[in-house]
């Protein structure tokens, strides 16, 4: 088995690394902005560094890359927390349409997305934040050769600002996993209401997204009618490595930041990282960090390799990157003391971070159910 890195997979982290560090002020910059991001430093990503079509195939204009190579990306923007609408357009909006297989969604969006022409998100969860698929309420109808749609979404990832928004809704009269269907929906259609989300965590922009009777044309079906869970259960998978994989290098970058200033703060004559407990503490953390790393490769090089295992080192990897970021996170405060806390640090984004992306896509006991089924044990 073959666990390193390709010379092009290291370029890949060494470039993003290299440009992310350059923007300094990135995050502060894309938080204040009014769609969430900065569009200046999002065109940068998507046309000079060609990240928009990092898993589009080449036909379409990208680069036809796999899920370690966007697993690499993703660490990379972890450790920064830099707001874009990268996740949103490439691990949903992009990631989906791969999926469904629907070459004619594939020609009229891939190509526009992978330049950065138009960014995307995927509108599953409702006012209840469940992402499952089998729980919609939100509706469709056919009527007059058209389709009518009334959803209310909410926790949409960038939904306040993405150019085109692909929403889950069932056949009016279906339950369960029957009759759901994925609609795309332009972001200026008449009747869809957007509005800005508050929420803990700022670098994160999401938005509650309704429409009443909205009417569409049958081409907005993406994929084959009805098949709109089987869709969704395999992006969850795919996004779920993307986002540990997000985490693990936020969680990183927490490590470092503790290490950095156990080494820096002088009490009692010496530095506190000498102290028994401090090291102890941040030995745990860098094991942790280090075992969901391992978790999240492992996870997309079966996604790459399309084993049958994938399915549950994807919810593996959702569980314990999850968990693990949350927890350095909250080490990496206590560590540093009173300022941890202040607005000033850094820390305080990351910590709120991990628990808004510790629930994104399914809370850990979501995907726990799905190791259990593996296992074979009953509900």
């Amino acid at each position: 088995m073959q666990f390193a890195f390709t010379e092009q997979q290291n370029i890949i982290r060494e470039s993003a690394r290299s440009f992310l560090a350059d923007r300094a002020n990135a995050r502060a910059e894309g938080i204040s902005n009014s769609s969430g991001f900065d569009p200046a430093l999002w065109n940068e990503m998507s046309t000079q560094m060609g990240w928009a079509g990092l898993i589009t195939p080449e036909f379409y204009g990208g680069l036809g890359l796999g899920m370690v190579d966007l697993s690499i990306l993703m660490e990379e923007l972890g450790a920064t927390l830099i707001p874009s609408p990268f996740e949103s357009t490439v691990c949903l909006a992009t990631q989906l349409l791969l999926i469904s297989k629907d070459d004619k969604a594939q020609e009229l969006y891939f190509p526009r997305f992978a330049s950065g022409e138009l960014t995307g998100t995927v509108a599953v969860t409702e006012p209840g934040g469940e992402w499952n698929p089998a729980l919609l309420k939100s509706q469709y109808l056919h009527r007059d050769g058209h389709v009518h749609l009334t959803a209310m979404k909410y926790y949409v990832p960038f939904g306040d600002s993405a150019d085109i928004l692909f929403f889950a809704a069932r056949e009016k009269g279906s339950c369960g996993e029957d009759g759901v269907s994925i609609f795309a929906v332009p972001g200026d259609s008449p009747n869809l209401i957007r509005r800005r989300l508050v929420t803990m965590d700022q670098t994160r922009r999401q938005a509650a997204v309704t429409c009443n009777g909205l009417v569409l044309p049958k081409s907005s079906i993406i994929g084959k009618e009805g098949e709109g869970c089987k869709i969704l259960r395999d992006l969850t998978r795919r996004a779920c490595v993307s986002l540990a994989a997000f985490q693990v290098g936020a969680a990183q970058r927490c490590l470092d930041m503790t290490v950095s200033y156990a080494k820096e703060r002088i009490q009692f004559g010496r530095p506190v990282g000498s102290f028994q407990a401090v090291k102890h503490k941040a030995a745990d953390m860098m094991i942790g960090v280090e075992s969901a790393r391992s978790i999240a490769y492992y996870a997309a090089a079966l996604a790459d390799s399309n084993s049958g295992e994938f399915s549950e080192s994807s919810a593996a990897a959702k569980v314990m990157c999850s968990e693990t970021y949350f927890a350095v996170a909250a080490d990496a405060i206590q560590l540093h003391g009173g300022i941890g806390f202040t607005w000033e640090y850094d820390l305080h984004h990351y910590f709120k971070n991990a628990r808004a992306t510790e629930s994104f896509l399914g809370i850990p006991d979501d995907h726990r159910n799905v190791i259990a089924d593996h296992l074979q044990l009953s509900r």
